[in-house]
């Protein structure tokens, strides 16, 4: 049959355009769909019994009167499902004789951190769950506990896991002479002219996300179903299966409406192992929602690292070396990518210099504490604020403004594409137009200039000026780079996209969004190509029977790999309309030319519209010979290298020098995410961002006691600001489109987060230098400032 619908009429560009997200109405006005609030027939509610206790043998668990309470369904301890339990996977063996220890999801005959779960109750309400879980009686003996990280890492020290016979997990390096990317850094350090050391650290943090975690399985059916709240279900998936030895088929894993995640939900966690096999069990749905200070105390945690750093230079500024040497703590246990999240950083500890030589050495130390992993940034913030730091010293020993520092070792734009020390190919970056821009938004010698008059008139305020100029390696990842560093999946993403009769098109994609707008972005880019209205476009994710291939949404992966993807998909749609067009036209396929969404014969008005010719498709009454009737199709996209986006952060901040409260005068940002799809979305990424990495340098900071407990297990404890506690953002953009994927884009999930943090602890040493304050530890807490500057005057603290 020939084509009865009107072609489409041209469709307004959308890339580029400040599209409201499609997300936001549902998500805003409460109609949605969490996980917890699933409620299935019969579902019955899990709660988990967890050690007080660091480190401890188990030597009797009584169950008894847990077991008599109402509405109790059972109570499982370690030893009841040690056979089936499996140990939680990780994924990255960073060296080859890299220790990592079982880890079992429901401890067995010890526990290694507080917070670590001994028993589960299956009730029939949540309450009578958690209610029972209190009526278990444990026993324990105390044994040793390992929290301090540079003791841990030590020969002859207490041991977490006895067994291994020490606490090193693995030692990784790097170093640019062996590699054949630089000189040597022993050589260059030995002949400088000025060297200068520091040691930081980067406390703990907790990613403290709005929904925390849940799950709910459905084990009825002939394919068991889970709910999570998770970012990653097809990774879930793939490790249940392998973990618990249930084909891969049977299960089927949903990653609903999540609130959050920020790494904090990139993990196989126990909970969802426990809730799985409890349902089967039991033959019925299981729901386990954890608490808030559940959350805190026994999901992951992030950073917490020992940052020794050497920096070399000639009296002139030109750094000549750069030397790293890091403890990482990995808690407890290696989860899903703990070890290899230092090594995520290990390549950007040059920044956007150009340094002749570098050396970088990691070693992984186990304690007695939550285990870590991925949090917003994961080893590129440590990076970023090693060199940041790093630079304000330099500066500070050579009386050099630290911008021009910077300026005389970055690497100019007209040195693009340009190999760094660490091995990778930067692509693109114009860091000369991002500091401009910023310098101007700030007002940066303006502000110089009242700093000098306050430090002239001795004010009990004084002024300091921030900087941090940065790049990060997004889009993780090229596969053929994570095999060479030996992690246990690939970096390629997938995307389907399916042409309806009615020439509405929905698209399936591979990433699992968690509040960054890809329904709406997705939207816009298959809008713009195929022509069709944005309104017309359905966006499907986070299930993995809908979308069966995927790798899911973490490292400012989902648009420039995920959103390639798409395209491709949408460009295979096209070229499968083509010869479908012609026919429709009686024309040849090479004289068709697509463009808004129409198939035009060249020199001619005759035109088809692609969503007419989806509606021929479905009656496929008049098909070319051979041409089978389908538009649908999918892509698979795998980068041939990560993308660098970069910017200048400056932060203004007001130390008071007698209570030693910091606050945030002014803050300007000029980031180069390249091709920006909705700068909504951009602008929301980058304030978030800003949040969290302003947090670590003034607020955040996961505590421990001396005996292992967690004293900052709640919101009351651990200071995640509110909007109050943030000052305004000036935000503003440049633009280098990326060369490493066609649509341009460099990625911004994490950039604002990766630069904020160095940006404000250099403001606030800015302002306290004179007062002979050299560093002071994160977060710059008054009391952390105030004890500071005693201690740099003599006074007591």
């Amino acid at each position: 049959m020939t084509a009865t619908v009107e072609p489409s009429a041209a469709a307004e560009h959308e890339i580029g355009k400040a599209r409201v997200r499609k997300e936001d109405e549902h998500l805003i006005t409460g109609r949605t769909k969490w996980t917890d609030n699933l409620v299935l027939p019969g579902m019955l509610h899990a709660a988990l019994l967890r050690s007080p206790m660091a480190h401890a043998r188990i030597t009797n668990i009584d169950t008894a009167e847990a077991r008599s309470m109402p509405g109790v369904v059972a109570v499982y301890t370690g030893a009841d499902l040690a056979e089936e339990q499996g140990s939680l996977p990780n994924a990255w063996q960073i060296t080859p004789d890299m220790k990592a220890p079982a880890a079992p999801s429901l401890a067995v005959d010890t526990v290694q951190f507080s917070g670590e779960a001994v028993a589960m109750v299956i009730a029939r309400t949540a309450a009578e769950a958690r209610d029972a879980s209190e009526a278990i009686d444990v026993d324990y003996e105390e044994l040793p506990v390992v929290l301090d990280l540079a003791a841990a890492a030590q020969d002859g020290a207490d041991l977490v896991h006895p067994d291994l016979g020490t606490n090193v997990s693995a030692v990784w390096v790097f170093d640019s002479a062996e590699a054949g990317t630089g000189t040597d850094v022993a050589d260059e350090i030995r002949n400088a002219e000025v060297v200068v050391e520091r040691t930081f650290r980067q406390q703990r943090l907790i990613p403290a996300f709005m929904e925390p975690r849940s799950v709910v399985v459905d084990p009825t059916a002939a394919q068991i179903t889970m709910w999570s709240a998770t970012q990653v279900p097809h990774i879930v998936r793939l490790m249940l299966a392998m973990t618990l030895g249930i084909p891969e088929h049977k299960i089927r894993v949903i990653a609903p409406d999540v609130g959050g995640g920020f790494g904090g939900k990139l993990q196989v966690t126990p909970e969802e192992v426990l809730t799985l096999l409890a349902a089967r069990r039991l033959g019925k749905p299981v729901k386990y929602t954890e608490t808030r200070s559940e959350s805190m105390q026994a999901a992951h945690h992030g950073r917490d690292q020992i940052q020794k750093l050497t920096i070399a230079a000639r009296r002139d500024g030109t750094v000549t070396a750069m030397k790293a040497e890091l403890l990482a703590d990995m808690g407890a246990y290696l989860r899903l990518v703990t070890s290899g999240v230092p090594i995520l950083g290990a390549f950007m500890y040059n920044g956007i210099y150009k340094f002749p030589a570098y050396h970088f050495a990691c070693t992984n130390v186990f304690t007695n504490k939550v285990p870590t992993d991925a949090y917003r940034g994961a080893g590129r913030p440590e990076a970023t604020f090693a060199i940041e730091r790093m630079m304000d010293e330099l500066a500070t020993e050579l009386s050099m403004d630290p911008l021009e520092l910077r300026e005389k070792n970055w690497i100019k734009h007209e040195e693009f594409p340009f190999d760094t020390v660490c091995g990778l190919t930067y692509d693109s970056g114009n860091y000369e137009a991002a500091t401009a821009k910023a310098k101007e938004l700030f007002d940066y010698d303006g502000l110089r200039r009242e700093q000098a008059q306050r430090r002239e008139r001795g004010d009990t305020v004084q002024l300091g000026i921030g900087v941090s100029t940065f790049t990060e390696m997004c889009g993780i990842a090229p596969s053929r780079m994570l095999g060479a560093l030996s992690y246990g999946a690939g970096g390629w993403e997938h995307a389907a996209i399916r042409m309806l009769p009615t020439g509405k098109v929905e698209v399936v994609t591979g990433t699992s969004p968690h509040g960054q707008g890809h329904e709406t972005a997705w939207s816009q880019i298959v809008a713009d190509r195929l022509g069709v209205p944005f309104e017309d476009v359905e966006v499907l994710h986070g299930d993995t029977q809908t979308a069966p291939r995927g790798l899911d949404t973490y490292g400012s992966r989902s648009l420039v790999v995920g959103a390639v993807a798409v395209i491709k998909a949408a460009e295979k749609v096209v070229e499968k309309a083509r010869p479908i067009a012609a026919h429709l036209m009686e024309a040849a396929e090479d004289d068709l030319e697509f463009t808004e969404g129409k198939f035009t014969v060249k020199g001619t008005e005759k035109a088809v519209g692609i969503t007419d010719v989806a509606l021929a498709v479905f009656a496929a009454h008049d098909m070319p010979e051979g041409v089978e009737p389908n538009l649908d199709s999918e892509a698979t996209f795998d980068p041939e290298s990560f993308s660098f986006p970069h910017g200048t952060h400056l932060c203004a901040a007001e130390v008071d020098t007698e209570t030693g409260f910091v606050k945030i005068r002014k803050y300007v940002c000029v980031d180069d995410v390249g091709t920006v799809v909705n700068p909504l979305i951009v602008e929301g990424q980058v304030h978030g961002g800003l949040a969290q990495g302003i947090a670590q340098a003034l607020y955040e900071d996961a505590v421990y006691d001396e005996s292992g407990t967690l004293l900052s297990g709640s919101l009351a404890e651990y200071l995640v600001p509110a909007a109050p506690d943030l000052p305004h953002f000036d935000t503003d953009r440049t633009e280098t489109p990326a060369l490493s994927n066609p649509l341009g884009a460099k990625g911004v999930g994490e950039a604002g987060t990766i630069a904020s943090t160095p940006a404000v602890v250099n403001s606030v040493l800015d302002a306290l230098r004179p007062l002979g304050v050299r560093d002071v530890e994160m977060p710059c807490s008054p009391m952390r400032v105030w004890k500071a500057i005693q201690s740099a005057q003599g006074g007591a603290q």
